[in-house]
């Protein structure tokens, strides 16, 4: 149930400027005067996002801007102890920030930006959002707020947020050796990582998949909810965010670049230009619950947050948890 407070955005869901058109100074009073909460990670990121002219224009048009910078030792829960008495809210940071963000702010129904200062910002990216600050701040006025599914993931007894995907194996261990590349090159770490994991560790995994067991032999396991990687190529084809479920990705093949021919694939299915071509590398499963485990530990990554030798691990969807703001049709976030 939405629950409207006085000076909240009113964006309906899935409900464009196109669909509801105005003139574009009764957009910008649509700011005015309402409380916008600014939730940052300064240590996200290589590079100027531009959050600090983002911020003075918001002020510039009249939106009453709270700033709150991450400390390592608070808890994402208490930025947002309050976040029903704002507008919307915008998460500056990288996947990391944006899903712990949105994973303390489940099902409160306020609007989130997730504005890219990260990394490689996947979730920007799949949600088709500007890295400009300028047009960012149009996203603000004439977005809409788009309900989501989001991802919950327990390691021993932990439970944490995901919005992107969980995964072990391959793409966990691309991560883990990206990271000390990341101040040197940029998003161009993930590539060179991943040039590092073309002999991964394989093993059988063992999953259990909505209360079914599974047993493969591969390099590793993914767990989907949002479904483009870098430059909003499909990592697979019927993965929507929005569906009550996870679309959980087998890696059978013996290395990465293997996978090259199934990422053709989904691109074609993407553009309707055909069925797919190659098969057998990857398998895909839909489900609402599915716990991990491996004959070998392997490294866990959820939304590039890294933890390293932790399968066992569990994920469950949270149906429509979040709205995010975009302008993008909700049909356009489906692979």
């Amino acid at each position: 149930m939405n629950v409207m407070i006085p000076g909240q955005i009113s964006h309906d869901d899935d409900v464009s400027a196109e669909k509801n058109p105005s003139k574009p100074e009764d957009a910008v009073r649509s700011l005015e005067g309402r409380r916008i909460l600014v939730v940052f990670n300064p240590r996200s990121g290589h590079g100027d996002s531009g959050l600090p002219d983002f911020v003075q224009s918001l002020r510039a048009i009249g939106a009453d801007v709270t700033e709150r910078e991450l400390q390592p030792d608070t808890h994402m829960d208490e930025y947002v102890s309050d976040v029903q008495s704002y507008a919307a809210v915008v998460g500056a940071g990288g996947d990391g920030t944006v899903s712990s963000l949105a994973y303390a702010m489940r099902y409160k129904n306020v609007p989130l930006l997730a504005y890219p200062a990260g990394t490689a910002n996947l979730i920007a990216q799949n949600l088709d959002l500007p890295t400009d600050p300028s047009e960012l701040l149009d996203v603000m006025i004439h977005g809409h707020a788009t309900r989501v599914d989001m991802g919950e993931v327990e390691v021993k007894g932990e439970k944490s947020g995901f919005c992107m995907l969980a995964g072990a194996g391959a793409d966990a261990a691309m991560i883990r050796d990206s990271e000390e590349l990341k101040e040197k090159y940029g998003v161009m770490a993930y590539v060179l990582s991943a040039m590092k994991q073309l002999n991964p560790k394989k093993t059988v995994f063992n999953l259990v998949i909505d209360g079914e067991e599974r047993h493969f032999e591969g390099i590793g396991v993914m767990v989907a909810n949002f479904g483009m990687a870098n430059y909003r190529l499909p990592i697979t084809s019927d993965i929507s965010p929005s569906d009550g479920r996870f679309t959980v990705v087998l890696l059978k093949a013996g290395n990465i670049l293997r996978l090259v021919p199934n990422l053709i694939d989904s691109v074609r299915v993407k553009l309707n230009l055909g069925d797919p071509l190659f098969s057998g590398n990857m398998e895909t499963l839909q489900a609402k619950n599915v716990t991990v485990d491996a004959e070998d530990p392997f490294p866990l990554q959820y939304d590039g947050e890294l933890h390293v030798e932790t399968t066992p691990f569990t994920a469950r969807v949270l149906p429509g948890a979040i709205r995010f703001l975009t302008k993008l049709p909700r049909t356009e976030l489906d692979t």
